[in-house]
């Protein structure tokens, strides 16, 4: 298996993408903070480091799971983290400095299929890593045959992502489930999977790794729970940063829009609701030979 990256002469090979659909906005970097707070134990045990291992994140957006990850991993210099977004990488940088922590990880600008790595780095990684990326990138196997370059032979590769369909809300709010499908078909328009969470065993495999387990990340709650209302503002906030896209597949329109964020923000007060929704996580090995 090749080790070294593809050649690019320093350009972005995602340019010409679909752009991001939820910003960089400090709204989005702040609903960010809010849901890493809610998912990120979970994750942690997901990826289930034992100490001493050498990761590397991909799209690593403001920095605050990748801190985590270094915290596990043992300390200093053990993660790297790669961010596309100039605006989500200045946020994770300053995020670090003002934890006291800004040394903890080694952040670099760069993009998911041409990551700045040294050639000597290549195949030296335990564990590649990668959270949200996927569903945005229109060849998500691309960026797995990366991580799979970048891990030695036997390393991990750890992929959490979500499918869009994992979803109930009960009672159901007014137009929220309305207004979810549109985002989806978001996804869609945009040439995107919405679905790629139930995929990603056959997309480790497509990329040339074993797929060797599967689980799902725990993302919903109930009134009562003491993370249930971070739950449901994070649903929300998702809704209102992707409004553009939502309302431009004519599905609703910006009234229904409006209305069953009200919906859904009124429905998190109630005695009796409940959010299922999970996070897809799978792992898979590099082969120990090509």
């Amino acid at each position: 298996m090749k080790d070294a990256p593809p050649v690019q002469d320093g350009a972005r090979v995602q340019d010409g993408a679909p752009d991001y659909v939820h910003g960089t906005s400090k709204r989005e970097q702040e609903r960010l903070t809010l849901m890493n707070d809610i998912l990120n134990g979970g994750a942690l045990r997901a990826i289930a480091l034992r100490g001493g291992e050498r990761v590397i994140d991909f799209g690593c957006g403001t920095g605050l799971l990748s801190r985590d990850l270094a915290r596990a991993a043992g300390g200093a210099s053990r993660v790297v983290a790669i961010e596309r977004s100039p605006d989500q990488l200045r946020e994770a940088i300053r995020l670090a400095r003002d934890a006291g922590e800004e040394g903890l990880v080694d952040f670099r600008e760069g993009d998911a299929l041409a990551p700045p790595l040294r050639d000597d780095e290549w195949a030296t990684f335990d564990v590649a890593h990668t959270r949200f990326l996927l569903e945005h990138l229109p060849r998500p196997v691309e960026a797995v045959r990366v991580m799979l370059r970048a891990v030695r032979p036997g390393g991990r590769i750890v992929l959490q992502d979500e499918d869009h369909n994992i979803l109930s809300l009960w009672p159901e709010p007014e137009g929220v489930l309305d207004l979810w499908r549109a985002y989806i078909r978001s996804y869609e328009i945009k040439g995107l999977d919405p679905f790629v969470g139930r995929k990603l065993p056959a997309v480790l495999r497509e990329a040339g790794a074993q797929p060797v387990r599967s689980t799902w990340i725990d993302f919903g709650g109930c009134a009562g729970d003491s993370r249930f209302w971070a739950l449901a503002e994070n649903m929300a906030r998702i809704l209102e940063g992707a409004e553009e896209a939502i309302v431009g597949t004519g599905l609703v329109g910006r009234a229904e829009h409006a209305a069953a964020i009200r919906s859904l923000r009124a429905w998190a007060g109630l005695p009796d609701a409940a959010l299922w929704h999970a996070v897809a996580c799978v792992e898979g090995v590099r082969p120990a030979t090509p």
